[in-house]
């Protein structure tokens, strides 16, 4: 058992004076008046509680003293964590400066990198400090970030701080695994209190000190680590904080382009973007909790697997969070008046980004490269050993088969359409493209290699998983929109569709399209009674010919959309009487052409 009883006793003991002292603090905020008061560019709703970070800094420090739990480093990294709580309880009572907050984040830095920690990714002493210094002050600034939602930086903190313990103990490092522990069961007797609807914000103290704990941390395993390659030294610390990093880089990214200052605070982080995507605010953070604990579990497969593994475990995820992130970012998130709508445009950054907005073809020729890399080793990886000679052909041919896949996806038309509307011709455009480019790479192949040493399974393998990499991809954002709905039943009135035909379907499809409308529908009603109970794209139709009034009735409809062209005017005129006795809107969808020529 790589914990003494005595540990297990600090990590419940932990637990448990976060558990006490978090009410504690928080009374003493609401008697003092330390609140935080809701502003247009803050989340909450209501006025809460600060300074729950002193609550996690007294727990950690209590149990790390009373259990006499010592490391090489672990003191430094206390006092210089202790001294950056410090800096951000005194932003919490005064409000200082950036600047100074940064200076303070330095200070600290060079505490920590002074007594022996730093970042190993180069040959060079100096740049390894270098690095250390600003890794320290990015993860502490991105677990600030990060605070914008009740429980997200927290249950974040926890999680990250849990698989950095299982990656002290893949190196035998026991004690720092310990103290870790004893981290992550203060911050979750904190989360008792933080998560939704939190009554307790933790404030900059809170933040600045779990950063600031958690990215010196990763310094000890990265630096104090028995690693048996160089790419856990470069990706674990990366990957076990991944979700910060990728929260920060996405948000500093999308500010910048649109012309906001990064520092600025706002409602466009990544989790903001889910709710206004339609998920609650409970189940916005659940997602993020998943991606981090993937990310964690992918650090720790790094640790344990073979260096092609591991690099093919980590493009698939970029991959992902990738299209992830290029969806979230087409989500408004800010109403602007066509004042500043007009400013903005006259800023480069601006412009910048509508150019690339409309010129997203560079993004999908890389992707589909690394895509074909990974389609290729996966077929080798499945049918070979690593040790077979075999790989060695791999790595001679990977240039043919990248060179004529994309030019045969090029002249194909695989880059002429549009990803959120991608159909089932387009699959069929995918499926001829994968197959024709599989064929010419065969062809050259045999006339370059003759075919000597190859297998005819690793081609049929890597056709297959092309094509599902490939309609995969450019399925991503049909399929987010399906996970994520694009209107929230709280906000958008509720739509019910009177047709459950084609015109009822292309209405749906134009509803969940199209946010501006702000129009949630639930479900269909037709007059057919074959129809009744069956589901069009995840919605029930329902029985019409007198049903109209009780449906409505059950699901608190707002309006009624007449899809069907085919209804008769007496019906028109039943629907309408029916809804107006019950104060509901009837419209009706209406395609029509118009000969320009004749005007």
């Amino acid at each position: 058992m790589p914990f003494s009883s005595r540990t297990l006793l600090a990590i419940a003991a932990s637990f448990c004076v976060a558990l006490i002292l978090t009410p504690l603090v928080r009374a003493f905020a609401r008697r003092f008046g330390f609140i935080a008061v809701p502003k247009s560019d803050r989340w909450h709703k209501k006025p809460t509680s600060m300074l729950g970070g002193a609550a996690i800094w007294l727990s950690v420090v209590i149990t790390v003293v009373a259990f006499s739990l010592q490391s090489t480093y672990g003191k430094w990294i206390l006092l210089a964590s202790t001294f950056l709580f410090l800096v951000g309880l005194v932003d919490d009572l005064i409000h200082i400066k950036p600047y100074q907050k940064l200076i303070g984040q330095i200070l600290g830095s060079a505490y920590v990198v002074y007594y022996g920690l730093s970042l190993p990714w180069t040959g060079s002493m100096l740049l390894n400090m270098a690095l250390a210094i600003f890794w320290l002050v990015s993860i502490t600034n991105a677990i600030n970030l990060l605070d914008n939602m009740d429980g997200l930086a927290a249950g974040i903190s926890i999680i990250a701080a849990g698989f950095l313990a299982l990656s002290f103990v893949n190196t035998g490092q026991f004690t720092e695994a310990g103290i870790m522990l004893v981290f992550a069961a203060a911050l979750l007797g904190f989360l008792v209190y933080n998560s939704n609807p939190a009554s307790i914000f933790m404030g900059d103290c809170g933040s600045m000190f779990i950063g600031f704990f958690l990215a010196s941390s990763a310094l000890i395993n990265v630096s104090g680590g028995r690693s048996r390659s160089f790419l856990p030294v470069l990706a674990v610390p990366i990957l076990v904080l991944f979700i910060p990093i990728f929260d920060t880089t996405f948000v500093t990214v999308l500010r910048k382009l649109s012309g906001r200052a990064a520092s600025q605070g706002g409602r466009d982080h990544t989790s903001h973007r889910l709710v206004a995507l339609g998920m609650s605010e409970r189940r916005a953070v659940f997602m993020l909790y998943g991606f981090a604990a993937l990310s964690g579990l992918l650090a720790i497969l790094v640790q344990r697997e073979r260096l092609d593994v591991s690099l093919a475990a980590i493009a698939g995820f970029t991959i992902v969070l990738t299209l992830i992130g290029v969806y979230l970012a087409g989500v408004k998130v800010y109403d602007m008046t066509e004042e500043e709508l007009a400013m903005l445009k006259d800023k480069p950054l601006y412009a910048f980004l509508v150019d690339v907005s409309y010129k997203r073809r560079i993004f999908e020729v890389l992707l589909d490269v690394v895509l074909i890399i990974l389609s290729y080793w996966a077929a080798y990886a499945i049918n070979f050993p690593p040790s077979s000679p075999a790989w060695q052909l791999f790595i001679r041919t990977l240039p043919v088969l990248v060179f004529m896949k994309m030019s045969v996806f090029l002249v194909m038309g695989v880059y002429r359409g549009l990803w959120r509307y991608t159909s089932m011709s387009d699959l069929m455009v995918f499926a001829k493209a994968v197959a024709l480019s599989s064929a010419a790479s065969l062809l050259i192949i045999l006339f370059a290699f003759r075919f000597e040493g190859f297998s005819r399974k690793v081609f049929a393998v890597d056709l297959v998983l092309m094509f599902l990499f490939l309609a995969g991809s450019r399925l991503a954002f049909r399929v987010f929109r399906q996970l994520l709905p694009a209107v929230s039943k709280q906000n958008g009135r509720r739509v019910l569709i009177y047709g459950a035909g084609d015109g009822g379907e292309l209405l749906l499809r134009e509803l969940r399209n199209n946010r501006e409308l702000s129009l949630a529908p639930i479900g269909f009603l037709d007059d057919d009674p074959a129809k009744n109970g069956k589901v069009i794209h995840g919605l029930r139709v329902f029985g019409g010919n007198g049903d109209l009034g009780t449906v409505c009735s059950q699901h608190d409809v707002d309006e009624v959309v007449i899809s069907s062209m085919k209804m008769t005017e007496e019906r028109i005129q039943e629907v309408i009487r029916c809804c107006s006795e019950k104060q509901i809107t009837v419209k009706r969808m209406r395609i029509t052409m118009e000969d320009l020529t004749e005007q």
